[in-house]
């Protein structure tokens, strides 16, 4: 059967997916590391492998990686990395996969697409996990310094996550650009994504004066602030100091969803 989806450009750098993967671990690594026999799938690695082999090198032992291009020519390419646990395959978003995966990771796949058809895929993949399963979709830099992506589990999208370097943007609504397919064009006056940055923007800029120690140290302040008109997780995994330290934030979805989401 031929492969769900359209081809990408591929482009892929080592570290890239490094915030995501480190976010992946924090969240997930407890489930992963307690399920029997955990499928990971990473979908549409590009035109290198190599986010997939530092996936499976970063997750916990015993946990197999398969990674996924609807490129021939990609497949072929990766299987000289393959080894006892990581796997590379030719597939798309009918995923086709030994069993369900417990985890699917899609970066840089749906910005290709329309709104309306990354809303139809999300719904296709979570169809496709495991019970307890989740998916990490978003968007990254072409050096994955700025990233923005959504946690989603079988019943819809549950997080929304923004991470940064400290030294890659000069207000947080830089970040803007890496919002998921089903929110960019949302950015727009009257939606929720859109008074989010707008608060975000002006909580940095009163937060201006921590500066002097930092922009880590500013960036707390800010994301302090923010917590005062918007539900920001205090606590782990999701929330708390030791998150914001990293230049991450994570906000549940309904914050951000509009009323037709």
């Amino acid at each position: 059967m031929k492969p769900l989806g359209a081809i990408t450009r591929g482009t892929t750098g080592v570290n890239r997916l490094r915030r995501a993967d480190r976010w992946i671990l924090a969240m997930h690594g407890r489930v992963l590391r307690a399920a029997g026999r955990p499928l990971v799938v990473d979908l549409g690695y590009g035109a290198s492998p190599v986010t997939t082999v530092e996936l499976f090198t970063r997750l916990p032992s015993g946990v197999e990686v398969l990674g996924l291009e609807i490129d021939p020519e990609r497949v072929a390419a990766a299987l000289p990395y393959a080894r006892a646990g990581l796997s590379f395959a030719l597939g798309g978003f009918e995923l086709p996969t030994p069993r369900p995966p417990l985890l699917i990771r899609a970066f840089n796949v749906l910005r290709q697409y329309g709104e309306a058809e990354a809303w139809h895929y999300w719904d296709v993949l979570r169809g496709k996990l495991a019970p307890g399963g989740v998916i990490v979709e978003g968007t990254c830099s072409e050096i994955g310094n700025r990233a923005v992506w959504v946690g989603l589990d079988r019943g819809g999208p549950r997080t929304l996550t923004f991470s940064a370097r400290f030294d890659a943007f000069d207000k947080p609504s830089d970040l803007a650009d890496r919002l998921p397919k089903t929110l960019i064009h949302r950015n727009v006056p009257g939606e929720p994504i859109h008074a989010f940055l707008k608060d975000f923007d002006h909580a940095w800029a009163v937060s201006a004066p921590y500066g002097v120690h930092g922009r880590r140290a500013r960036w707390l302040a800010a994301v302090e602030l923010l917590g005062a008109t918007w539900p920001i997780p205090q606590h782990a995994p999701t929330g708390g100091r030791a998150r914001w330290r990293l230049g991450e934030l994570t906000i549940p979805w309904s914050a951000i969803a509009g009323p037709d989401r």
